[in-house]
């Protein structure tokens, strides 16, 4: 109840009747600011349909000055605030925001929080691929050196997508493979990404992304050219309640490398 009971005093302040009076320019409230806010309240549910005939006199219109002073200023208390009284003023102030009752409120609350859980879970997994296509695209940029210490912090160290890495790329940093950055000539593009798949402890993200890189070998004129549109797959895991990446479904993994072993 205690969250509900913050929420409430935060949506009252918010509210257009009390943001657009001489309240919402006022801070902090005194006694007189708790007048007027009651005289809106009463004249707001004066007007409301889930206050009239016998539900008008069960809970009645009105809300004292005294009421809402106390129930601004005072901490929550479990004894003090679920009483019956107490809990018919949270009906009318819910009433007063827009619902038919204190219940309502709380289902709209909970409803409420779930979509912006799953929006952050959103926002949370696609920060880990875009910066994991970032620091890809950074990691390139050593070769022929080797820095794999790019990916501590956005892949597990015995994830197999880690060592999948690992092996290809070994291959290409042996071949003196470096990355041309210059005028923008390697690139890349992440065109979309959608969660397909949420569980406590996995989320699977997909995406589309255009990948354009140039590679030479160093100390000659070799060139290697990527340029590839594909579907890519993420599984991202949380592990002693850390979030990283476990795997990657991509089908031109490696494709650079078979390039390489073709070429006579």
């Amino acid at each position: 109840m205690k969250s509900i009971y913050n929420l409430i005093k935060e949506e009252l302040k918010t509210s257009p009747a009390v943001r657009n009076s001489i309240l919402g320019n006022s801070n902090p409230w005194k006694r007189s600011h708790y007048i007027i806010l009651s005289e809106i309240i009463k004249d707001e549910l004066s007007k409301r349909e889930e206050l009239q005939n016998e539900r008008k006199f069960e809970l009645g219109t009105s809300i004292s000055h005294i009421t809402l002073q106390r129930f601004f200023e005072s901490d929550y208390d479990y004894k003090t605030h679920n009483d019956l009284r107490f809990l018919k003023t949270l009906d009318k102030l819910c009433i007063f925001l827009g619902f038919k009752d204190l219940n309502t409120f709380v289902t709209y609350t909970k409803e409420r929080e779930n979509f912006e859980e799953s929006n952050s879970e959103k926002e949370f997994s696609e920060e880990i691929v875009y910066n994991y296509c970032k620091t890809n695209f950074e990691f390139f940029q050593y070769f022929p050196e080797l820095k794999l210490e790019l990916f501590d912090d956005l892949i597990f160290a015995e994830a197999p997508f880690r060592e999948r890495i690992k092996n290809y790329s070994t291959e290409l940093c042996e071949k003196r493979l470096k990355l041309l950055t210059k005028n923008n000539r390697s690139n890349f593009e992440i065109f979309d990404l959608d969660i397909i798949s949420e569980k406590p402890d996995e989320i699977v993200v997909k995406t589309q992304e255009f990948w354009n890189l140039v590679f030479i070998v160093e100390d000659t004129d070799e060139e290697y050219l990527v340029n590839e549109l594909n579907t890519q797959i993420y599984f991202i895991k949380k592990i002693n309640k850390e979030w990283k990446i476990w795997d990657n479904y991509n089908p031109n993994s490696g494709l650079l490398n078979n390039e390489i072993e073709k070429k006579p």
